[in-house]
C-alpha cells in the first residue's frame, strides 16, 4: 500500500529511504512486480519524444509535465489533447525515438531479472503507448502489459487513440484496475504485489499494491511511497528487498 505521508522516512543509503516499514523485506514474499513505462521503465516521456521529432516537443511537454505533477487531474483529457497534436507523425519517427532516444533506465533488467528468478510475474501498465510496450515486452521478458494504442492511416498517426477489448484509456484508475484483474488472474492478494512508478497517475496502482515505490518521482508521489528512489537505478530496489538466497540488505552496495 502507499504509506501515509505522516509516516517518517528512514534513509537506508544516499538517494534511498523507506516510509512505514523496516527493511530488509523478502522478494519471495511478492509475487507480482508492476511497472509504470515512461519515465520509470525507461528514460523517456514517449509522447514527448514523438512531439520533438515533430518540432511539438515544447507544446506537449508542457502538457505532460503538468499531468505528471497532477496539476491537470483529467489524465484522459490531458493524453487526447496531446496525441492530437501528434496527427501526421511518422512511423519513421516512431522508429527514430525507439532506436535514437528510448533506453531501459540503469538497473531495469537487473531488477526485471531478479524478481522473474524470485517467481515473480512482471506487468508493464502504461498510460503511453503499445507501440514501444510490445517491444520492450520481448526485451525484458514481461508477463503482461497494457497501454495506449496509436490510430495510424497510411504510415501516420492520425492524432487518435483506438478503442481496445478491456475499456477505455490506460489512466490512473485502469492502471489500478489492470493490477487488481492480474493479481486475481494469478490468485493472489494485491498485498502481494509491489508497483513501481513516479508520476500521479501511478499513485492509485501504487496504493492498491502491498509495497509501493517512487522512482525519481514527482513530489506529490514521494510524498505516498513505501520506498523512494531518488537516486541511482531501479535495481536499488534490491537494496531493500532480499532475493532467495541473496545478502541483507544492509550488506548491499550503496
Amino acid at each position: 500500500m502507499t504509506a501515509p505521508s505522516s509516516a517518517p522516512l528512514h534513509s537506508v543509503a544516499p538517494g534511498l529511504a523507506v516510509r512505514g516499514f523496516t527493511p530488509p523485506l523478502r522478494l519471495g514474499d511478492f509475487r507480482l512486480i508492476a511497472f509504470d513505462m515512461d519515465s520509470t521503465l525507461i528514460n523517456i516521456e514517449c509522447v514527448d519524444e514523438i512531439a520533438a521529432a515533430m518540432g511539438r516537443g515544447a507544446e506537449v511537454a508542457a502538457i505532460t509535465e503538468a499531468a505528471m505533477r497532477g496539476e491537470i487531474t483529467d489524465f484522459k483529457d490531458s493524453l487526447r489533447r496531446r496525441v492530437a497534436l501528434l496527427a501526421g507523425a511518422t512511423e519513421a519517427q516512431l522508429e527514430q525515438v525507439w532506436r535514437e532516444r528510448l533506453r531501459l533506465n540503469p538497473g531495469a533488467d537487473t531488477l526485471v531479472r531478479t524478481a522473474r528468478a524470485a517467481g515473480l510475474k512482471v506487468l508493464l501498465v502504461s498510460g503511453g503507448f503499445t507501440w514501444f510496450a510490445d517491444r520492450l515486452r520481448p526485451l525484458l521478458g514481461l508477463d503482461f502489459a497494457r497501454s495506449n494504442q496509436l490510430e495510424m492511416a497510411e504510415g501516420r498517426l492520425t492524432g487518435r487513440l483506438l478503442p481496445q477489448c478491456w475499456g477505455d484509456i490506460v489512466d490512473g484508475a485502469m492502471k489500478r484496475q489492470t493490477l487488481l484483474d492480474v493479481c486475481s488472474l494469478l490468485g493472489i492478494a494485491p498485498a502481494q504485489a509491489i508497483a513501481v512508478g513516479d508520476g500521479a497517475n501511478d499513485l492509485e496502482m501504487m496504493a492498491a499494491a502491498g509495497l509501493s515505490v517512487a522512482y525519481h518521482a514527482k513530489p506529490r508521489v514521494r510524498e505516498h511511497a513505501g520506498v523512494l528512489i531518488d537516486e541511482g537505478g531501479l535495481d536499488r530496489l534490491l537494496h531493500v528487498l532480499t532475493p532467495p538466497g541473496g545478502a541483507p540488505a544492509a550488506a548491499m552496495p550503496a
